[in-house]
């Protein structure tokens, strides 16, 4: 076996700022390119890429590659988990960021399939999985780099802005699409869906510059100095560490849930169920979206205060309590009003409380040494395991039952009591020691707020 790496003490020290910035601009990213393809994949790539006489199966077609994408996360969450644990943190940083930035910015070059024939496809599809490996881990990078370069006592705080950086880039995804969407069909169609997948190259310019400027995380360096990280993190998390990954997976699954209905399912519904204005749902998810970009800090810090455990559970008791006052709003108001203020309250309370504190949470699950390989492959499996499927089981769920919306509800309830139940089983994690090598002594060291 090899020797691991060493790695020597940072010559510099992070600031805050730094590593907010790096985490923030990181995780915009992914999502920025997540919203760009599931976008194009609805307006775009079934008339230019899976061209099909069916419209129909072109649709199906292209949303199978966004499909992909999403199933691959896992295998990308092992990858650069692996690499995370053994060569530290600052390198996968900079490797997901290149390889998913890389992938999106080629999509902007792709031939339509009247220039490429059967290659336009199957290049798309190679992308998108490049991509989906490339976005398995930079989530997962950016929490626990955040979470290990804070203050013990800020650990919430300072993990929120990962989770702030999604929803910002949800809002840079909608806003660019929204501006090039108003350019003639033709147009449109010819060169204008280019521009957004483009313009990402700025996004990860920028983020390249910051993280390259960072020191790798302080806990990493120690582990690494006292010749205690791991050299077979994935062996090693599955043997030692499968609760903190079932756990995590459990509590993970509220979110994907919640999120996907109000993200992806709610404009669907008020487009096909209740026949109104295609532009009633986008304009309420976007301003959720911004309403939880800036909760998402608030509820982190909170967990600071109070602990992670009461915050995640006020995140999930409420999702499971509004359900059906989030339908009745938006069945009963028919209007713009009561379903925006049905989605605000569902994505800033609901959402905030749950994902406010997840980068400090889910880190402190796991131990030192093969803390990103479990953080990201077990969020990653959770995605495509729930977040992926929950607008299809939704849709059949409301075609079940004629078109009533009760059992959607139905399904958010015991989503919530599915993570309820992992988090109080779980228990506290708030000031765990970061540099904990086993699991005894991770859970030992709750509330000792050590590095």
């Amino acid at each position: 076996m090899s020797a691991t790496p060493t790695v020597s003490a940072p010559s510099r020290t992070n600031t805050p700022i730094g590593v907010a910035l790096a985490s923030l601009v990181g995780s915009a990213l992914e999502w920025y390119d997540f919203y760009l393809y599931g976008t194009a994949a609805a307006l775009v790539f079934s008339k230019v890429i899976f061209v099909n006489s069916n419209p129909t199966l072109a649709t199906l077609a292209a949303f199978t590659t966004f499909a992909f994408g999403y199933f691959i996360r896992p295998l990308g969450g092992l990858i650069f988990g692996r690499l995370g644990d053994v060569l530290g943190r600052k390198r996968v940083l900079v490797i997901t960021l290149l390889v998913m930035g890389g992938a999106t910015f080629l999509m902007a070059l792709l031939p339509t399939y009247a220039a490429a024939g059967i290659w336009s496809p199957i290049l798309l599809v190679l992308l998108r999985l490049i991509q989906g490996i490339g976005a398995g881990a930079e989530f997962g990078s950016a929490a626990v780099f955040s979470v290990e370069n804070a203050n013990p006592r800020r650990r919430g705080l300072h993990g929120a802005w990962p989770s702030s950086g999604v929803y910002l880039g949800l809002l840079m995804a909608s806003g660019v699409f929204a501006i090039v969407t108003q350019l003639p069909e033709d147009q449109f169609l010819a060169w204008g869906w280019r521009i957004p997948f483009a313009l990402s190259i700025v996004v990860v310019i920028a983020a390249l510059v910051i993280r390259l400027r960072l020191a790798e995380s302080p806990a990493f360096v120690e582990l690494q100095q006292e010749n205690k990280a791991p050299t077979t993190p994935v062996k090693d998390v599955f043997q030692r560490e499968k609760k903190g990954m079932l756990l995590l997976l459990l509590a993970q699954t509220p979110q994907n849930v919640v999120s996907s209905i109000n993200l992806a399912f709610i404009t669907a519904y008020i487009v096909g169920n209740l026949t109104l204005a295609n532009s009633i749902g986008p304009v309420a998810t976007t301003i959720g979206t911004a309403v939880t970009m800036l909760a998402l800090p608030l509820f982190g810090m909170l967990s600071d205060r109070v602990g992670r455990k009461p915050v995640m559970l006020f995140g999930m008791v409420f999702s499971a309590l509004f359900a059906f006052p989030y339908f009745w709003l938006i069945d009963g108001g028919r209007a713009p009003f009561p379903i925006t203020i049905a989605v605000v309250l569902s994505l800033g309370l609901g959402i905030g409380g749950m994902f406010g504190p997840q980068a400090a949470y889910f880190s402190e699950l796991f131990t030192g040494a093969g803390r990103l390989t479990g953080l990201a492959f077990a969020r990653e499996l959770a995605g495509a395991l729930t977040a992926g499927t929950t607008p299809l089981i939704a849709v059949a769920l409301v075609a079940a039952a004629g078109g009533k919306s009760w059992p959607v509800p139905v399904f958010i309830i015991v989503a919530c009591v599915i993570g309820i139940v992992a988090v109080l089983v779980g228990g506290e994690t708030r000031g765990r020691n970061m540099r904990a090598t086993n699991v005894a002594e991770l859970k030992a060291s709750t509330g000792s707020f050590e590095g």
